[in-house]
């Protein structure tokens, strides 16, 4: 020991010892094969006599550091120096990390929301709540672990510094982003929440309960939204099943059937609808079957009825059905907006795509769904989950004379009022281009927020959306990229393609990791069979091939900005910047592109929400 005192990275103070110093070098030597203790010892106390002969009496920790390096170059150890300068730049990142955690848990203990962005990161969690904060103490724990010990420096770097920012950074070893659930697969035999066993759904009320549960259930799996790509075509059966039990329900009132004539004539209007195509019993052809099958039966048991009885019977029943199906809708709307998530800190981000089905029972779920939304929830309040989208279609609901254009109409009204549903274009040229007539799995449907799937680069056969999602995305700082080129548009390609590799390089990273999980991981998302192909492997198997069916994204924000800084004017306003613009995305779709043929994996592009600007560190 001498009595010269180093000042610690912490602020603390120690005295200066030769056998620390002597021992950290033996470290780096080890690393290049060096094993002379007596050479690390007589380095330390060169550094001392360099310290005591310039009267230096105070050092920092740092300063200590690039004396230490200096001595061991200047002697000739530049391998062992090369060594001790990385092992020291990497404790000087894991203090960096563990001193960025700390002050990101001091500011969700004792900051505001209103003043704290971190704890605004995500508005779907209430970071006021005991579980919302703990949510987020290990989140900031889990997004310092991984840009440590999982992520490559330089990309670490990149995303510290806002040159590209990883999304949902704290899930990076953990899971996927989000998945189209394919209700039907589930409704069929029923499944498994994990804490119990529920069977397939009876009626409507119960569909819609357990479309709910379902989508809180995979939210659990993962760390984006959650999707119904199908809304109407899959809860449109159940609108069905209960049309004939209520039918049942309705006739032994009105022909005083005994319980068992009840029971008996309930088995055989179910039997109607198990067989029927697609389980759809309401079309005109239909009704008149099943009048005849009550007809039929009634005269079987000698009971009186009157056709004027029978056309009541089918008005009730169809008004009992309409009632059921509204009051499903409205509790699932309320469900979505009040069933918690992930520890109890979040409702599911969850969206629904619909407009298409034209059959008479998919068309009440389109109007049911609707006119709750319109209502709002109990104090008339704008029901913030689930988003919806509306499907457009000529020929099904674009223009007059179109099947579902009076739903259409509705879904502009209830817009007006309570911005949802948006709209998708099925017709326009990306989106035709996978769609399959008379296949509803090829429609293209939006995850809400801004995902879609529909090639499949990896297995066209199974170009489909039910089943499929986002693996991860990252997005690219443009507006600092415009800066940076300072009106040179060459230059601004240039570092353009050098963070589209970068990216590139961290989705593939990222994909790996993925890669490592199994099934049992994901208890629903794939114990369930939600996720296409997950349904056929066993707890422990491996999901590299399955994962490969999602896709890879790469997004883009500030392209307005971008524009500006290039150019001084943004797309709105000039033609020169909007073609460069749109030059720009089609430059970064084309990389994308290049990527997905020659790995055979679905990588695409796609705009970064807003809110995004805050986490790549600029504000518009």
């Amino acid at each position: 020991m001498s009595d010269i005192i180093v000042i610690k990275r912490d602020g603390s103070e120690e005295l200066f010892d030769t056998e620390k110093v002597s021992n950290s070098i033996m470290g780096a030597a080890f690393t290049v094969g060096g094993e002379n203790f007596e050479l690390a010892d007589e380095i330390a106390e060169e550094v001392l006599d360099i310290l005591q002969s310039n009267g230096i009496e105070e050092i920092t920790a740092a300063e200590l550091q690039k004396l230490v390096e200096k001595t061991l170059i200047e002697d000739g150890h530049a391998a062992t120096a090369r060594e001790y300068i990385l092992v020291g730049a990497d404790r000087s990142r894991i203090r960096e990390m563990d001193t960025a955690l700390m002050k990101s848990f001091e500011e969700i203990t004792f900051t505001s929301p209103e003043e704290s962005e971190t704890k605004r990161e995500n508005a779907n969690i209430d970071s006021s709540t005991a579980m919302g904060t703990m949510l987020k103490y290990g989140s900031e724990g889990a997004k310092n672990f991984n840009l440590i010990h999982l992520i490559s420096p330089d990309i670490a770097e990149a995303h510290k510094n806002g040159d590209i920012h990883i999304h949902d950074l704290d899930f990076y070893s953990l899971t996927e982003t989000c998945c189209f659930i394919p209700l039907n697969r589930l409704f069929k035999n029923g499944f498994n929440t994990g804490h119990g066993f529920l069977r397939t759904p009876g009626n409507i009320r119960t569909a819609g309960a357990l479309a709910a549960i379902a989508i809180q259930s995979n939210q659990n799996d993962q760390h984006g939204g959650q999707a119904v790509p199908m809304f109407d075509y899959y809860l449109a059966p159940y609108v069905a099943l209960t049309y004939v039990k209520e039918m049942a329900e309705i006739a032994k009132v009105k022909f005083d059937l005994t319980e068992e004539q009840h029971l008996e004539l309930k088995e055989i209007l179910k039997n109607y609808w198990k067989k029927a195509e697609k389980n759809l019993v309401m079309s005109p052809e239909s009704i008149r079957a099943i009048r005849g099958i009550v007809e039929e039966y009634l005269d079987s048991k000698n009971v009186e009825y009157t056709e004027k009885r029978l056309d009541k019977l089918l008005d009730d029943t169809y008004d009992k059905t309409y009632s059921e199906t509204f009051q499903s809708m409205e509790a699932f709307i309320h469900n979505l907006n009040t069933m918690h998530s992930r520890a109890g800190a979040q409702v599911p981000f969850s969206s629904i795509n619909y407009g298409t089905d034209t059959s008479v029972e998919g068309r009440i779920i389109i109007e049911t769904i609707l006119k709750t939304t319109y209502d709002g929830l109990g104090n008339g309040e704008t029901a913030i989950f689930p988003v919806q989208i509306f499907k457009l279609k000529d020929g099904v609901n674009f223009k007059p004379g179109d099947p579902n254009f009076d739903l259409f109409k509705l879904s502009c009204k209830v817009s007006a009022k309570r911005l949802y549903p948006n709209w998708v274009n099925l017709d326009a040229p990306f989106n035709k281009a996978i769609y399959k007539e008379g296949c509803p799995e090829t429609e293209v449907a939006s995850m809400g927020c801004r995902t879609r799937v529909g090639t499949n680069v990896y297995d066209p056969d199974k170009a489909i959306l039910p089943g499929r999602g986002n693996l991860s995305f990252t997005s690219i700082n443009l507006p600092r990229l415009g800066i940076k080129a300072d009106g040179d548009i060459k230059k601004f390609y240039a570092l353009l393609d050098e963070k589209l590799e970068l990216v590139h390089k961290q989705l593939l990273e990222r994909f790996e990791i993925q890669c490592l999980k199994h099934p049992r991981n994901y208890p629903f998302l794939m114990g369930q069979g939600c996720w296409i192909g997950s349904d056929r492997l066993g707890p422990d198997d491996d999901i590299k091939s399955i994962l490969k069916h999602g896709s890879l994204t790469v997004g883009f924000i500030g392209l307005a900005e971008t524009l500006i800084a290039l150019t001084g004017k943004h797309h709105g306003e000039s033609e020169e910047s909007q073609k460069l613009g749109l030059e720009i995305i089609q430059h970064m779709r084309d990389y994308t592109d290049k990527w997905s043929e020659e790995e055979k994996m679905n990588y695409t592009v796609i705009g970064t929400p807003r809110w995004g600007t805050r986490k790549l560190g600029f504000h518009f």
